[in-house]
């Protein structure tokens, strides 16, 4: 009797055990997401609200958006704090590769930035085609200037910027330069509210719905290229990282689908991201 009794809980026991395994399996199945760190930029500009929903129907993936400068979003790629980073600063992006934070990077696509400032241009910079000409201008006469200040891809793209027009930002800013140290959204409201010039990747701008007496006063100029880059994040680092599905993601991205489903993106006509998977520009 004891031997049955025994022989019973023993079986109960593995079917218990077994219940348990299959449940695991079941939901290690269904677990089909990932968190990519990525820039405001894609973020604001409405660009994950359009694709996101078709990424979950062509592959099943449901991701998990953290919004962030660049310099951060590379941060939370450092930590193993997400599995995909999709930003949009090319000499940080190839350190990150370099330092061994991924096995690599992906070009996806690119569009531009834009000087935007007050209608009534103080500065007397509107129509130009130099943006080194402007800065200088806007510095000289002391208008207000607004930066993000939180080292994400627009900010180090504005630091590049001072710099290539022979001006020393840290040396010469005063109380028309104001660092605001948040998103592109809202150092655009910043700018806004106190008719002040400040860069903008244009998808943000194109999205933005604040615009009050802003406009684009400055555009076209090689050096206001903005190229967007893709990286999974090693998983030989932080064993966490969802190696596959991360991959699977980054695959849409650069394949002739997800690229079409990228350039399908725009706003009243007005398409905000172009695809060069294959013919990523060289910044100037």
């Amino acid at each position: 009797m004891k031997n049955i009794m025994h022989t019973a809980r023993a079986l109960g026991a593995a079917v218990a055990l077994g219940v348990i395994v299959l449940a695991a399996a079941s939901c290690a199945r269904q677990d089909r997401s990932i968190v990519v760190a990525s820039t405001t930029s894609t973020q604001d500009s409405g660009l994950f609200d359009y694709l996101l929903p078709i990424v979950k129907e062509k592959t099943g993936i449901t991701v998990k958006v953290i919004a962030q400068g660049t310099g951060q979003a590379l941060d939370t790629g450092r930590r193993g704090d997400a599995d995909v980073v999709f930003v949009h600063a090319r000499s940080a992006e190839l350190k990150f590769v370099a330092d061994g934070e991924s096995p690599k990077r992906y070009p996806v696509m690119y569009n531009d930035f834009v000087l935007i400032g007050p209608k009534n241009d103080p500065a007397g910079v509107k129509g130009m085609k130099d943006i080194s000409k402007a800065l200088q201008a806007i510095k000289d006469k002391r208008t207000s200037f607004i930066s993000r200040g939180d080292r994400s891809g627009t900010h180090i793209a504005e630091l590049d910027l001072w710099k290539n027009s022979g001006i020393d930002i840290d040396q010469d800013k005063g109380p028309w330069y104001k660092s605001i140290g948040q998103g592109m959204g809202a150092a655009l409201n910043t700018a806004s509210a106190s008719d002040a010039y400040v860069l903008s990747d244009r998808a943000t701008w194109i999205h933005f719905k604040n615009k009050h007496d802003l406009q684009i006063v400055v555009e076209g100029d090689k050096h206001l290229f903005n190229q967007y880059g893709v990286m999974l994040v090693n998983p030989d680092k932080h064993p966490n990282v969802k190696k596959e599905l991360g991959q699977r993601f980054i695959d849409y991205l650069i394949s002739p689908d997800g690229q079409n489903d990228i350039a399908n993106y725009k706003i009243d006509g007005e398409q905000l991201f172009y695809p060069n998977v294959n013919d990523e520009k060289n910044e100037p």
